[in-house]
């Protein structure tokens, strides 16, 4: 396995639509394989193949305390219900910064593993949350579009800074 480089707001490649995936592969195993390695090394909850400059609906979560509960979710559609929640929100491609983001609590969600086998679970809280902000990198949305303009702004502008310090 490997780490993979991880995009950083504001990329454009970050507003890539994610297309589907048809070929199930070990190339497909390898690449969640990666993601799931990478996300834990950065440390993160939450990756999509986007971020990775992999434009494929796939991405891999695991909100579990000791990173022994992965999800890997290929193709994921969801159905949002139950109230709306808010909290901060952080993003692996948005390093340092967390902003209040409303999301639906409860999600169902039908996808396909990696062999192409059809799945169905169902998701509130923190995993709910954190499938949903995913999911919308497969649409090339970022948490800080939720966000005003001003502060959605003011933090493209803090990032280009930074990247351009370590240039």
């Amino acid at each position: 396995m490997s780490l993979l480089n991880i995009l950083h707001h504001p990329d454009p490649r970050l507003r890539t639509k994610a297309a589907p995936v048809s070929i199930f592969d070990n190339a497909l195993v390898t690449l969640a394989d990666n993601m799931l390695e990478t996300m834990y090394a950065a440390p993160g909850i939450g990756l999509a193949a986007t971020q990775v400059n992999v434009h494929k609906r796939l991405i891999v979560v695991d909100v579990s305390e000791d990173n022994n509960a992965p999800h890997i979710l290929v193709n994921p559609k969801l159905e949002l219900f139950g109230d709306r929640v808010s909290g901060d929100e952080g993003c692996l491609s948005v390093p340092g910064f967390y902003e209040r983001v409303e999301r639906a609590e409860q999600i169902n969600v039908q996808a396909q593993d990696v062999s192409g086998a059809p799945l169905e679970m169902s998701a509130e809280g923190l995993l709910a949350v954190c499938i949903q902000h995913e999911c919308d990198h497969l649409d090339g949305k970022l948490f800080v579009d939720y966000l005003s303009s001003l502060k959605r702004n003011r933090i493209s502008k803090k990032l280009r800074q930074l990247a351009s310090e370590r240039d």
